[in-house]
């Protein structure tokens, strides 16, 4: 009897012995440490998966999702949380933005969750930062930088590739509008950068599907889950370029004029800071970069133009304006005559402005920041959301309004144009900035001068961590007449 009373005196105290233990661990976790200062306010919901799972609830519109709303109003334009095992501050506030862009490689450094690394690489542009980044950013201005986009041929490809697009696009009853956006952008640029055409490109373009999705989810690698399925395409994608880039080092005299001769020239050259497994993590992230936030702009910005024809009939006047000053039948659009179209400027604007197709820009506090009375602590991740500055109604009035000519105002132009950050700011601007805006207006020229559309069905959209229609968006390409 008195052995039974001592076992069972000893599970009792193991148990609160546990018990004790958890409650602590729980409470590490709900009050993470600040050396010096305070933490911005804020929750990090449960251990281990934190909010992530109400940063992952769908929002059914453009609008800031309730994830950002909620804290907006109970903690202010600066809160702590924790995504997928991370402690992150998120900052909705347009002046830590700009101070943390400004900051780049000195109190911040690029960084991303651990999904997002091994989805892209860590031999990718989405990793390095430093001389090695700077190295990076000057081999991709080979294919982005402005002298490359100003040249004829570049504008030539591009007006070509949405000129058959939509013209096949025309001949069918109807088309869903994102789909055939990202296939006509991926097509182009896989051609571009691995010489792929449309048959091989379209099979590798599958491998990118669920990239998205994965940025931001658990890292649980089994089949089923958004994470194994990324990998997994991951994984074909590598080994598709691996293959290639061995078939083209092994007969380095044959040239395909594409993007990828110059990765083979400096990969034998010895002289940079390039090698294999490098060069095929840049090539895939270069490929995801150029297709995916353009295509679901463009198709967010289709949406936008057919509930609001006026801003069609403006963009229609501006570009046949264009097309009657061409002299001796010139055909095809130049670089002086893209740098004058100042309304369609001001539509693309607009459009990545409401989209916000980036869940958001992540950087790392390489030591203790203050900013606005509170801590950012060392280690943790800062998520910059560009989304939650564009809707701001202090900045933009009527934020959900789509209304190029807000960009008109002189007196507020500034104004918007500081805040204005949609490819990023300081030393990682998005190195493909221009050519993302070059790519709208090329397809808005063609657009507008020779089709017009009218819905199908769908077009609602929901917010994720990208922009998506959930029952697609169906729209009917037709040719105008005269």
């Amino acid at each position: 009897m008195e052995s039974y009373s001592l076992s069972y005196a000893s599970l009792c105290g193991l148990a609160v012995v546990v018990a004790g233990w958890l409650l602590h661990c729980v409470y590490k976790w709900r009050n993470p440490p600040c050396n010096i200062g305070r933490l911005p306010p804020g929750s990090m919901g449960f251990p281990l998966v934190g909010e992530t799972f109400q940063f992952l609830r769908p929002s059914p519109s453009l609008d800031i999702p309730a994830f950002y709303k909620q804290r907006l109003e109970r903690y202010g334009r600066l809160f702590k949380t924790n995504l997928v095992g991370h402690p992150v501050v998120v900052s909705m506030d347009a002046e830590v933005n700009r101070f943390i862009f400004q900051q780049e490689g000195k109190l911040f450094r690029s960084w991303y969750p651990d999904t997002t690394n091994d989805l892209f690489g860590k031999e990718s542009m989405v990793y390095y930062d430093g001389s090695v980044h700077k190295y990076v950013r000057s081999f991709a201005a080979r294919l982005f930088g402005i002298d490359s986009l100003r040249d004829v041929l570049t504008f030539a490809e591009m007006e070509h590739s949405v000129t058959q697009n939509l013209a096949a696009w025309a001949m069918e009853p109807f088309i869903e509008v994102k789909d055939a956006v990202a296939t006509m952008i991926f097509d182009h640029m896989a051609k571009k950068l691995i010489g792929f055409g449309p048959d091989k490109s379209r099979k590798l373009r599958k491998n990118f599907d669920a990239f998205f999705q994965g940025m931001v989810s658990f890292p649980l690698y089994f089949p089923g889950t958004t994470f194994y399925g990324c990998i997994q395409g991951r994984k074909k994608l590598q080994n598709v370029l691996k293959d290639l880039l061995k078939e083209r080092l092994s007969t380095p005299q044959m040239r395909h004029g594409d993007f990828l001769d110059e990765v083979v020239d400096e990969l034998r050259s010895g002289t940079g800071t390039m090698h294999e497994k490098f060069a095929v993590d840049f090539v895939a992230a270069l490929l995801f970069g150029t297709f995916a936030t353009i295509s679901s702009a463009l198709a967010v910005g289709m949406k936008l133009l057919s509930d609001h024809p006026n801003v069609v009939e403006s963009l229609k006047e501006e570009h046949e304006a264009i097309l009657k000053k061409r002299e001796d039948g010139r055909t095809g659009i130049t670089w002086d005559e893209y740098k004058s179209m100042a309304f369609t400027a001001q539509v693309t604007n607009e459009i990545v402005r409401i989209s916000n197709v980036s869940p958001g820009i992540f950087r790392k506090a390489l030591t203790d920041v203050p900013v606005k009375g509170y801590t950012i602590p060392a280690g943790w991740l800062v998520m910059i959301s560009s989304m939650a500055i564009h809707l701001n109604p202090e900045l933009y009035e009527d934020p959900l309004t789509f209304n190029p000519w807000r960009w008109q105002d002189e007196s507020n132009k500034s104004t918007l144009l500081k805040n204005f950050m949609p490819f990023g700011g300081g030393t990682r601007h998005c190195v493909g900035a221009e050519f993302s805006k070059i790519q709208i207006a090329i397809f808005l020229h063609t657009l507008v001068t020779n089709y017009r559309w009218k819905e199908i069905k769908g077009g609602d959209v929901q917010r994720i961590t990208e922009v998506v229609f959930p029952t697609g968006y169906h729209i009917q390409i037709i040719p105008r007449e005269g």
